[in-house]
């Protein structure tokens, strides 16, 4: 069973409205007026806090609510045939988890925290009533599914690439533009997940994965201190992320 800590117990997280969350410009709808932001206020649960390793919600359980991440980090996996873990992504903080599951009645992954994470638990069956009466959420929630529908298709390219560096690349190419999203630094931030999670993600083994970070470093493509990456050259490791770098 999930342990979540308790609003009135955890005094270092503030309690405030959708409509104050400096983070509702990614995962909510800016159309919606303050009426309308107070009714999808009366069904979110919010901050939720869940500790390192705990899990969010579990694969094949039933499917009630998705996830808004507010802080900290949350990876998602599956069990796989072989009873080996996969996993299938990472979210940060302004965006949603669990809307994989939205053509199903059970969870399609599990979630868990990378880190002390504080989640918005956004229960789904009024979340579509609100859609159904509120045009700006439900046009916002077609553009939530679309770039969850993206994000599948780009992880996809991502695994068909052909070499460590040209993932690892891309990988980190695709933070940069997420941090970029919460107006962060594109270039300088800290690594939700450790190595064996990136090597698991990206089908590769942990050694292969270190082994291509020292040579990041070594070229002066990024500056590594553990999980606090500087990105040095951008347009360098675009070309290594296309597959087009020089060997």
């Amino acid at each position: 069973m999930n342990q979540s800590i308790p609003v009135n117990q955890v005094s270092s997280i503030s309690k405030s409205s959708c409509q104050h969350c400096s983070l509702s410009n990614l995962c909510l709808p800016l159309a919606l007026d303050s009426d309308d932001m107070n009714r999808l206020d009366e069904v979110v649960n919010r901050d939720r806090i869940f500790n390192r390793g705990e899990q969010v919600f579990t694969q094949s359980t039933p499917f009630r609510s998705c996830y808004a991440v507010k802080s900290g980090a949350i990876k998602t996996s599956v069990i796989t045939e072989s009873g080996d873990e996969q996993i299938t992504g990472f979210f940060m903080p302004g965006e949603l988890v669990g809307l994989d599951s939205m053509s199903d009645d059970t969870h399609a992954s599990t979630a868990k925290a990378l880190e002390r994470t504080s989640v918005c638990e956004i229960p789904v069956e009024q979340l579509e009533q609100l859609a159904h009466t509120l045009p700006g959420m439900q046009h916002h929630m077609f553009h939530l599914m679309s770039q969850e529908i993206r994000n599948s298709h780009q992880l996809s390219v991502l695994l068909s690439k052909n070499t460590a560096e040209e993932r690892i690349a891309a990988l980190l190419l695709s933070l940069s533009t997420r941090f970029q999203r919460r107006k962060l630094s594109p270039t300088h931030f800290n690594l939700p997940m450790a190595r064996n999670d990136i090597a698991n993600f990206l089908g590769l083994a942990v050694e292969t994965v270190s082994r291509v970070f020292t040579r990041f470093q070594n070229q002066g493509l990024i500056r590594a201190r553990g999980r606090d990456i500087e990105l040095v050259d951008l347009e360098a490791l675009q070309t290594m992320a296309q597959g087009t770098a020089q060997t």
